[in-house]
């Protein structure tokens, strides 16, 4: 590969400078993105679209300069994989007209399959393809406890008490809901790397709203089971957001790189996750601030993180009104920072 960067740094090799990339990196920050929104019906049309898909893809590649590809797709797919389908409402976020309430629900949906997601498949293709080796082309799913709290509650949500109520009052229900969302999501991650991702991210967007002892009955058990169904095919990225407070559990996982949101002290999450290489964490609301401090806090936190089996990247994915010319400051400080 031209830049292979992540990748060793994944594997716990040196590398010659600090890898960057930022999570929703291909979205409504770049004008290309916004373009190909004005041609499609919706969010999801352009998920399921392989050309479109690998174009959003490879523009933040192009644009910005990242060391790495992550697909264009979405957490959704596994849940719509499974027979429960959503609307994707603009500037609200995802909508399931029907939940699993019950173990009926449960039993009535199914363990995906290959054909239920041959889109990403295809578009994973055709995007390797495009890249031609220049950076490395990141898969990606969301953790079972997350996928089961949309599922459970139909939408986003402040508490999250509809799919935290099942985790306390029907746990024998939540489990099997949570070893349905395994299965499929170890299988959609396996498709993934067998069409030519190279490196695969669970999101573990709400994990932080559970308890320490919900949190390693309900969430990581499940994620633990999807890093050792992918080891040794890839390298795993875990970021159980919000969920420092289960550091030596996280440490257990059979993953290599652990990413980090902002809460999380870096010279801590050394010590609390020996052996790991990291990967975040600068707060996105620091890409408000104009360029000069944008430079003071990354050089911080590179400071503060160290060179070695490291991955620059923001602590959650990058808001839609921050500026692109504030992206690429961030980008081109990690690029040119050197240890002193």
């Amino acid at each position: 590969m031209n830049n292979d960067l992540l990748l060793r740094v994944a594997r716990g090799e040196e590398t010659e400078r600090v890898p960057v990339w930022l999570m929703r990196q291909a979205g409504r920050i770049l004008p290309g993105y916004r373009k190909l929104r004005e041609h499609v019906k919706d969010f999801k049309e352009l998920v399921k679209t392989p050309a479109l898909a690998c174009e959003a893809t490879l523009e933040p590649v192009n644009v910005l300069g990242v060391d790495a590809a992550i697909i264009f797709s979405d957490i959704l797919v596994v849940p719509e994989a499974m027979g429960l389908d959503y609307e994707m409402i603009e500037s609200k976020g995802p909508l399931f007209e029907k939940t699993i309430q019950n173990q009926r629900d449960i039993d009535a949906i199914r363990v995906g399959s290959t054909e239920n997601w041959n889109y990403v498949v295809d578009a994973i293709k055709l995007t390797k393809s495009e890249l031609n080796g220049k950076v490395p082309l990141i898969g990606f799913a969301g953790s079972p406890w997350t996928i089961f709290a949309y599922m459970t509650e139909g939408k986003g949500s402040k508490t999250f008490s509809v799919a935290k109520r099942m985790l306390y009052s029907e746990p024998k229900m939540a489990h099997a809901l949570l070893d349905k969302i395994t299965q499929t999501t170890i299988k959609y991650l396996k498709d993934q790397v067998n069409a030519g991702a190279q490196i695969v991210q669970i999101f573990d967007s709400w994990g932080g709203i559970l308890s320490p002892e919900s949190y390693e009955e309900f969430s990581l058990p499940y994620i633990a089971k999807i890093c050792d169904a992918l080891n040794p095919m890839v390298p795993v990225i875990a970021f159980p957001k919000g969920a420092f407070f289960s550091a030596k559990k996280i440490a257990e996982l059979n993953a290599s790189v652990i990413g980090l949101d902002w809460t999380v002290d870096p010279i801590e999450a050394r010590k609390l996750l020996p052996g790991k290489s990291l990967q975040g964490n600068l707060d996105p609301c620091v890409l408000y601030a104009e360029p000069g401090v944008i430079k003071t806090k990354t050089h911080k936190m590179l400071n503060d993180f160290g060179t070695k089996g490291y991955i620059a990247n923001l602590g959650h994915g990058v808001y839609p009104d921050i500026s692109v010319d504030s992206v690429r400051c961030f980008i081109d400080t990690v690029k040119q920072y050197s240890a002193k």
